[in-house]
């Protein structure tokens, strides 16, 4: 086999590529001629595909399909922070196994289960290709919770963002954080950006 079959996904991996009968041969061959494009570690796109929109969400969603789009990079977009995102967090419940990922730089968060589909929400990361992403409302949350790690202005900056959004869910807000044990810190900052 020489020639890229058409029913190859627009994103697949090494494993997908296999099942559709290509020899790793022709699939080096093909990213080294730029018909597919290595987006990390046996993650490939179809050089014919549209352009993702967010090529490291969709690589690392790719590697990791548990995983849910979390902290930081959630609030990068929801335009929550100013904060430059290093790497791509993502949340993985305690005990997943998840594989070493180099590129692009990823940094693992390893979140209860009992509370981890808890504002479970997806983004289009390329035209038809789904990746799964905590809501801006957890978002704001796992922050707050996470302040500690993040920093107590980060995490406040984030809440007095999303409560001055046409969308924002105080009530919603207010909700997560009992059900994640953050009720008291989530409630007094919300007091506090509320009588600004």
């Amino acid at each position: 086999m020489t020639g890229l079959p058409s029913t190859l996904p627009a994103t697949f991996t090494t494993k997908v590529a296999r099942e559709f009968g290509v020899h790793p041969r022709d699939l080096y061959g093909w990213r080294d001629d730029g018909d597919v494009i290595e987006l990390s570690r046996g993650v490939f796109r179809r050089g014919d595909a549209p352009p993702p929109t967010y090529p490291d969400l969709l690589a690392v969603s790719t590697r990791v399909p548990s995983g849910i789009v979390c902290c930081l990079s959630a609030a990068s977009l929801y335009d929550l922070t100013d904060t430059l995102v290093g790497a791509v967090q993502i949340a993985v419940q305690r005990g997943a196994h998840v594989p070493r990922i180099e590129f692009p730089p990823t940094e693992v968060l390893r979140f209860e289960a009992g509370r981890f589909e808890l504002g479970r929400t997806t983004i289009e990361a390329a035209p038809g290709e789904p990746v799964a992403v905590y809501d801006a409302t957890r978002t704001v949350v796992d922050l707050m919770r996470l302040r500690h790690r993040f920093g107590e202005p980060t995490a406040h900056s984030a809440l007095r963002r999303y409560l001055a959004t046409p969308g924002a869910r105080p009530a919603q807000l207010l909700k997560y954080a009992a059900e994640l044990g953050v009720s008291g810190p989530v409630r007094s900052a919300v007091d506090i950006a509320s009588a600004q």
